[in-house]
């Protein structure tokens, strides 16, 4: 699969948890975020907003409230599971720019 797919597949995820889990609904839902995932060759956006995720693509939003940056092989190994969200941030494998509420969302979003 690729990493687009994936990425894709995740927002599908957090799209469903949100809409079969009213608790983390009512805990997301006065979001509203634009998100960017920037692995070098590859970069992604998406938008949040009323507790869904909607609008990703294959390309950057200017301005974003939250940026993810990383290597494809480092998000990779994050998605597999090889590598633990605190210890790829601690050894700057992934680097997070925003709000530190925002980056509490996104522990949701994985």
């Amino acid at each position: 699969m690729t990493m687009e797919a994936q990425i894709k597949a995740l927002v599908d995820k957090f799209n469903a948890k949100t809409e079969a889990d009213e608790n983390l609904r009512k805990e997301v839902e006065h979001l509203k975020k634009t998100v960017n995932i920037d692995l070098d060759t590859e970069k992604y956006s998406v938008k949040l907003e009323n507790a869904k995720m909607f609008d990703f693509k294959a390309d950057i939003i200017e301005d974003a409230d939250v940026v993810v940056t990383s290597t494809p092989e480092n998000f990779q190994k994050l998605l597999d599971g090889d590598l633990r969200p605190m210890r790829a941030y601690l050894t700057k494998k992934i680097t997070i720019k925003g709000k530190i509420q925002d980056l509490m969302f996104l522990k949701k979003f994985f």
